[in-house]
């Protein structure tokens, strides 16, 4: 059960301070590690999908994220590849491209988040236990749903957006 995963605790500087069962450190509102990645497809499009009712965090949100937290000792790199992986269901994807980190400090508690992105031109199958719908969209409809507040919307991926639209240097989206 994902509630009994270990996790890594960090500081306010991303150092680890110790580790705990993922429950407690939902519980106690202890700073984690999570990965973000933007997956695009051959066409650009973006991967856009509605978590489950079962999720921890969150559920029944939409996000323009795959990703999820780091098991206890798990690299950033590594997470960003095997959640990409394991939420669209495929096997050979590139490895995500690391764009940048942020402390995420909002509703549901605070984890560092590291961004990334992938091109997949792999069909798609995502994890029935974390993906309830998706579909792929195009860049404008996802900044169009977004600004309508169409959603809810993840909090965490919400605020990777507009991080990701700053990073980028652009006042909307382009992919």
């Amino acid at each position: 059960m994902s509630a009994d995963e270990i996790l890594d605790v960090v500081d306010r500087e991303d150092r680890v301070t110790g580790r705990a069962r993922r429950g407690e450190v939902y519980a106690r509102g202890l700073i984690h590690r999570c990965v973000f990645v933007l997956a695009t497809n051959a066409e650009g499009r973006v991967f856009v999908h509605r978590r489950t009712a079962s999720k921890l965090v969150f559920p029944s949100h939409w996000d323009m994220f795959v990703g999820g937290v780091l098991g206890a000792g798990e690299d950033y790199a590594t997470a960003a590849l095997r959640e990409a992986e394991e939420e669209l269901g495929v096997s050979g994807l590139p490895q995500p491209v690391p764009l940048f980190k942020f402390l995420y400090e909002g509703e549901g508690g605070s984890w560092w988040s590291y961004v990334h992105e992938v091109r997949c031109e792999l069909p798609v199958r995502p994890q029935e236990s974390e993906v309830d719908r998706y579909e792929f969209v195009d860049p404008a409809e996802v900044e169009r749903r977004v600004l309508a507040g169409e959603g809810p919307w993840v909090p965490d991926g919400l605020e990777a957006y507009r991080r990701l639209r700053e990073f980028r240097g652009q006042s909307r989206m382009n992919m």
